[in-house]
C-alpha cells in the first residue's frame, strides 16, 4: 500500500484508533417489511440477547463499545435501567443513543409533537422528557430523535402551524436534557407520509436544531435522501456550519432500503468520508461525530451482516485517509480537474485491507473479523438458547 506524504501507517492506525462505530439493539432482532418477516433462529429477543450480540461484534472489531436502544422496543415494563446498564458492561460495551418512539402508539395516527390534538402533542414531549431521564440513567450522551410525523394529502395539515409546534417541543426537550447529553434531529423525505414529512430535508433538520438549543445537531442517515442526492456535499455544509452531529449509516438503491452499508455505492461512502477526513485536515483534529448504524435486516444472518458493515466502514475511512490533499489543493488551484479527480480515484482504488489486517493484529484482534465470527460457533450457540424462547420454535424460524 503506496502512502501519500502527508500520512504514515502510525497516523493511519492513530487515526483509526479514535474511529468508533455505535450498533444498533434494533438490528440484532427479527424485523421485516410492511410485507413480511423472515425469523432466524439467532435472532436476538431481548435487551440481555442484543447487548450479548453487540459485546460479540466490538470483541471481534474492537471499534463498536457502544449500542443504540430503542426505549419501547427495549425498555419493557419491569426493565430496569440499572440492571441493563450493569449488563452491558459486562458484555464490554456501554448503552449509546437513546431513541424514543412517538410513531407507533395508535394515538399518533395524525402525528406526535405535530398532531392537532394538544393533548396528544403532550404525551409526545413526555415521552421525549421521560426517554432523555432514561439516557440519563444509563450514561447516555446522546438523544437521538426521528419523527413519521406528516401528511399524506393537501390540506391535511397546516404547515407552518406544526412547524411551530415542532420548534416548541424540541426546545423543551433540549432544556430539560442534561448538559453532557446531545439533541440528534433526523430527517426523512418521505414514508410514512407521502405529501409532506415535517422534517423532510437537511436545511428543516438543521433551522430545527438551531431552534432547540446549541447542543442539538443535525443527523444524517445515509439512505434517508432521494435518488441523485449529494450527500457528501450536505456533509461538508452541515460541517461548515457547526452542525452535522452524527450519521445513521447504511445504503439504499431507492429510499430507506436499509441495506449493507457501501453494498450499492461504495464509492459515495467514500465521498462522504473523504470530506470528513478534509475537513479533519483543515482544522487540524477529529470532529465530534457520533458514527452509528442503522440497519435492520430481513434477509442476511443479523451478526455477520453486522461485522461486514463494521469492516466496510473501517475500509472506506482508511482510503478517505489516504488522500493527498496537498496534491488535490494544488490541482484544484491549477484548475486541473483531471488530477484532482485521480487524487480520489487513486486513494479508493489503494486496498487497504491488508493493512487493516495488521492493524487489528497489532491490537489482538482477529485480521478477518466476519471470517473469526462465521467460525466461531456463537450464531449456533445463540440459536440453541433462543430459539426455545421463542413463541414458534418448532423450525419456522430459519
Amino acid at each position: 500500500m503506496k502512502l501519500p506524504p502527508h500520512i504514515t501507517e502510525q497516523q493511519l492506525s492513530s487515526r483509526l484508533d479514535r474511529f468508533e462505530i455505535e450498533t444498533p439493539s434494533w438490528g440484532y432482532a427479527d424485523t421485516g417489511t410492511r410485507f413480511g418477516k423472515f425469523l432466524q433462529d439467532a435472532a436476538a429477543l431481548t435487551i440481555h440477547d442484543k447487548l450479548a450480540d453487540a459485546g460479540h461484534v466490538h470483541t471481534l472489531t474492537g471499534c463498536c463499545p457502544s449500542v443504540a436502544v430503542h426505549v419501547l422496543w427495549d425498555f419493557t415494563p419491569g426493565t430496569a435501567p440499572a440492571d441493563v446498564k450493569k449488563f452491558a458492561e459486562s458484555q464490554g460495551v456501554r448503552i449509546g443513543s437513546i431513541n424514543p418512539n412517538v410513531f407507533q402508539d395508535q394515538a399518533y395516527k395524525l402525528g406526535s409533537v405535530a398532531n392537532p390534538d394538544p393533548a396528544v402533542r403532550q404525551m409526545a414531549i413526555q415521552h421525549l422528557l421521560d426517554s432523555t431521564r432514561l439516557g440519563e440513567a444509563l450514561g447516555s450522551d446522546t438523544l437521538s430523535l426521528w419523527f413519521a410525523d406528516g401528511t399524506n394529502y393537501p390540506g391535511q395539515g397546516h404547515l407552518r402551524r406544526r412547524k411551530r409546534w415542532f420548534a416548541e417541543a424540541l426546545q423543551q426537550v433540549h432544556a430539560a436534557m442534561p448538559a453532557s447529553m446531545t439533541m440528534l434531529v433526523e430527517y426523512k423525505p418521505f414514508e410514512p407520509a407521502f405529501y409532506h414529512t415535517d422534517i423532510a430535508d437537511w436545511g428543516m433538520a438543521c433551522a430545527l436544531a438551531r431552534a432547540a438549543g446549541p447542543r442539538a445537531k443535525v443527523l444524517v442517515d445515509t439512505g434517508h435522501h432521494l435518488p441523485g442526492a449529494n450527500i457528501e456535499h450536505i456533509v461538508a455544509f452541515l460541517i461548515d456550519e457547526g452542525m452535522l452531529g452524527g450519521f445513521h449509516f447504511n445504503d439504499r438503491k431507492y429510499a430507506d432500503d436499509d441495506l449493507t452499508m457501501g453494498s450499492i455505492d461504495p464509492y459515495q461512502l467514500f465521498r462522504i468520508f473523504y470530506e470528513i477526513s478534509l475537513a479533519e485536515h483543515d482544522l487540524g483534529g477529529p470532529l465530534p461525530i457520533a458514527y452509528m448504524i442503522d440497519q435492520s435486516h430481513n434477509l442476511k444472518p443479523k451478526i455477520a451482516a453486522m461485522i461486514q458493515t463494521v469492516m466496510t466502514a473501517q475500509e472506506y475511512f482508511t482510503k478517505a485517509l489516504l488522500v493527498d490533499h496537498h496534491a488535490i489543493a494544488r490541482a484544484r488551484d491549477s484548475g486541473d480537474i483531471i488530477a484532482a479527480e485521480r487524487c480520489l480515484q487513486e486513494a479508493f482504488t489503494t486496498d487497504v485491507r491488508p493493512f487493516l489486517g495488521r492493524y487489528r493484529a497489532a491490537r489482538g484482534l482477529p485480521q478477518d473479523p466476519l471470517d473469526s465470527h462465521r467460525q466461531s460457533g456463537y450464531e449456533a450457540r445463540a440459536a440453541a438458547d433462543r430459539l426455545p424462547r421463542k413463541p414458534r420454535a418448532s423450525g419456522s424460524y430459519a
